[in-house]
């Protein structure tokens, strides 16, 4: 009797003990909800698999998902109950290979098609040139490549974890938390409440998922790994490995890879096979995956990396620490970048989930001060998450592609998107996550110089305005939109601007000879005016963009367009200013400074408008997303509000106008409208470019939309937000010259300007309050502000606080 006393009793306590547990955890569940930089959610994404052969159409349910990534590896978390889906992505699962695509008719034909544009023959240039001025092949195949020599981003494939416990749940909450790039999913089923954590460390190069209840023996699972196509799985030394090879384009096998999956358990059992891993009656059980492929570039070869062993050793060192190891290393790493820059505009506790909130402002139309800070720095954690030094650049989709065949084939398109995937770099103190797009520029000197040669027969190298894994370089398969010659002058002003921001000579010294064979090329490119004698380039296009030609036909090309003319300034000014710091005082340098004086400059048109064109030609498209001949006056700076007002008030009209029909109606195309009218202080028009970013091309999880989803959307709006808040192109930092009303109260600590300085501001009833200006390398400083200008001295390592010491009021 006094057995089953104690027997009932024990049962009791456990019982109380569980609910005690429960309740804690449910009050820090609770709490957690109000932390300040978290996607949150009270319910799961639905761990489904759609039709994906329709790459423009995209999945409800993984844009519910939350992204992971640490610039190799990627990982979508639906949350799902009964089973979760992982979707994962490796940065070169590529399919494709390397092409020749130039084409030998090119060059022949160019003289020709000048002659005809000179002589306003638009519909005759425009046909020859869609017969020569293109690839061989089928280029990119419309951003439909997957088959092709081109290629195509793709997903690596999917962790399913199936509970095999159908039922009813309560208490869901899922959330990413944005301060330590954690995935957190919590629920309570049959009284037992299960949680999971996972994140993608840098450090271990591996995805941790932790699984946890507060009841002992309480999880079981099968968990496996699959793909759409080109897979196999077996089971290798305690490890579930999926392997294969992606299509070439030719024909063949190309780009080889591999996912490694271990299960470590407390208590319980786990066995394998080659269908998947069986855990029962676990305590708590730790699932560590390493993926990897053998690309390695070297051009005109890729193959290379020992895949096989780097996923194993991976996978066994992981093994070898404790999930607190793994998640201090993982987090102590993403901190130090993440931490550097914070952004205050609501005080506000945030006790509605992000779809809610999101919902709300669409609904409501009025502003969300919260989801606009939240929105900032899910850029820079998503820049963090897709590109870090040594990996590939962040690409259309940054790492998180869901299909075989992904839209635009998740390429580099060098018109724009993976240039406002960087904007943001070094502003927000993120410079290191910048490098790989040096790396990608050092990839494609080979064969951008054959493009070079065979299509212009010029020195240098070139690229058009599409490229990928394989050093493509050529033209795209239309010239109305291929026919892009400016990528390679808009991809190496980054090179400048990150040394302008940290002062690297390093850097520069290593990356000028990239700088310098640009110049080069378009020095063999550029051509008289026929009439102005002024150094034209083309035949050319303006990004995507067609007028209506004198002749009534509508065209692309045309000779001098605004944006080429504006992008060659640029460069030529970044290679001066190059050569000076380098000390460098040749004949070359001063033919470049003869050519850049020569070059046909910005014209505003008889309705005021900046010129797109070199001839006021109507827009066949009024309110077309591109909005290339303004890259002067953002992301460069030869039209600035106070150096060449005339033009910037030209370029406002232009802005205007394609607002005024439709304009920036794309998710990118309305971030960039962000940072046009920042720079031209239009304050209360920069917010509603940020309102309209929100309300029409963000999706649950946040992720921007074309669409389909692209990920320059959310680059470009923290790009945005950083310019409305500080500028320092025009030599002066300019503190909030585009604050809108909506935040009159506020405060940002570790904002980056150019010259080397970091800044920390707070402000109250829209006057500056507090600043300080820490010296990263020395050097004059110059703060504006409302009108008045100051400069003082700083030495290396030191901080300021002009706001106090000069008095800098209106």
């Amino acid at each position: 009797m006094q057995l089953k006393t104690t027997s009932i009793f024990s049962k009791i306590l456990v019982f109380i003990s569980l609910m005690f547990m429960s309740c804690m955890d449910k009050d820090v569940h609770d709490k957690t909800k109000t932390g300040r930089l978290k996607l949150w959610y009270n319910e799961p994404a639905k761990a489904t698999v759609t039709d994906g052969t329709d790459s423009w159409k995209d999945d409800p349910e993984w844009l519910k998902a939350l992204p992971l990534g640490n610039g190799a590896l990627g990982a979508m978390v639906f949350g799902d109950v009964d089973k979760e889906r992982i979707q994962l992505n490796e940065e070169s699962m590529w399919s494709g290979s390397p092409n020749n695509d130039n084409n030998p008719k090119a060059y022949p034909a160019q003289a020709k098609i000048r002659e005809l544009l000179f002589k306003g023959k638009y519909r005759e240039a425009t046909k020859f040139t869609q017969e020569t001025q293109i690839c061989e092949g089928k280029g990119s195949g419309r951003g439909q490549g997957a088959t092709l020599p081109f290629g195509c981003f793709q997903t690596l494939g999917d962790l399913w974890i199936d509970f095999e416990n159908q039922g009813n749940y309560e208490d869901y909450y899922r959330e990413l938390d944005l301060e330590d790039a954690i995935v957190r999913v919590s629920y309570t089923k049959n009284n037992v409440q299960y949680k999971r954590d996972v994140f993608v460390s840098e450090p271990d190069q591996l995805m941790v998922v932790r699984l946890t209840a507060n009841a002992p023996g309480a999880i079981s699972f099968t968990s496996s790994l699959s793909r759409p196509e080109r897979f196999t799985t077996k089971v290798e030394d305690d490890q579930l490995v999926m392997f294969g090879a992606l299509d070439n384009g030719k024909g063949g096998n190309g780009l080889e890879y591999m996912a490694r999956l271990t299960a470590l358990n407390k208590n319980g059992t786990v066995s394998y096979s080659d269908d998947g891993i069986v855990v029962q009656q676990a305590d708590e059980v730790l699932l560590l995956l390493s993926a990897s492929t053998n690309y390695v570039l070297d051009y005109p070869s890729y193959k290379g990396r020992d895949y096989e062993k780097l996923t194993a050793k991976r996978l066994e060192n992981g093994k070898q620490k404790t999930y607190a190891q793994l998640l201090e290393a993982h987090t102590k790493d993403y901190q130090s970048y993440f931490k550097r820059v914070s952004l205050k505009l609501d005080q506000v506790p945030d006790t509605v989930p992000t779809n809610k909130r999101l919902q709300n402002l669409k609904t409501s139309k009025s502003s969300d001060l919260r989801l606009e800070e939240l929105l900032f720095q899910y850029g820079r954690y998503l820049l963090i998450s897709s590109s870090r030094p040594g990996t590939l650049p962040a690409n259309l989709q940054g790492i998180w592609a869901n299909k075989i065949q992904t839209p635009w084939n998740g390429d580099y398109h060098t018109d724009v998107n993976v240039q406002m995937n960087y904007w943001m770099a070094e502003v927000t103190n993120l410079n290191e996550m910048h490098l790989p797009l040096f790396d990608l520029m050092a990839s494609l000197q080979e064969p951008g110089a054959i493009t070079a040669k065979t299509h212009y027969n010029a020195n240098g190298w070139v690229v058009h305005p599409i490229t990928n894994i394989w050093g493509y370089t050529a033209p795209g398969e239309k010239a109305s939109w291929g026919m892009h010659v400016g990528g390679g002058a808009w991809l190496t002003t980054h090179i400048m601007e990150h040394y302008y921001f940290n002062l690297d000579k390093t850097f520069l010294r290593q990356n000028y000879p990239v700088l310098k064979a640009s110049t080069q090329f378009y020095m063999d490119w550029l051509v008289p005016d026929h009439k102005t004698g002024e150094l034209v380039s083309g035949p050319s296009v303006s990004p995507e963009n067609t007028f209506i030609a004198p002749d009534g036909s509508n065209c692309q090309i045309s000779m001098g367009p605004a944006h080429d003319q504006q992008v060659i300034w640029q460069l030529f000014k970044n290679f001066i200013d190059a050569s000076v710091v380098l000390g460098i005082d040749d004949d070359y340098v001063a033919s470049i400074k003869r050519a850049q004086a020569q070059l046909a400059k910005p014209k505003i048109g008889d309705d005021g408008r900046l010129m797109e064109w070199a001839q006021a030609f109507e827009e066949v498209e009024p309110g077309h997303r591109h909005i290339s001949h303004l890259f002067a006056l953002h992301p460069g700076y030869q039209i600035d509000i106070e150096q060449t007002p005339k033009l910037a008030m030209a370029a406002k009209k232009s802005l205007d106008f394609r607002i005024k029909n439709g304009g920036g109606h794309t998710g990118w195309s309305a971030a960039w409208l962000i940072s046009q009218y920042a720079r031209l202080g239009e304050a209360e028009k920069a917010y509603k470019s940020l309102q309209t970013v929100l309300a029409k091309s963000t999706t649950s999880n946040l992720f921007g939309l074309h669409p389909p989803f692209q990920m320059d959307a959310n680059f470009g709006t923290t790009e945005g937000i950083s310019e409305m808040l500080l500028q320092s192109q025009s030599g002066t930092i300019r503190l909030l010259h585009a604050l809108p009303d909506a935040w009159a109260t506020g405060e940002v600590k570790g904002l980056c300007a150019r010259g080397g300085f970091v800044i920390d501001m707070e402000w109250k009833d829209a006057e500056l309050t507090e600043v300080k200006v820490h010296s990263k390398s020395g050097g004059t400083c110059k703060i504006g502000y409302k009108g008045k200008t100051i400069y003082f001295e700083t030495q290396q390592g030191q901080d300021y606080f002009p706001l106090q010491a000069h008095h800098l009021k209106e």
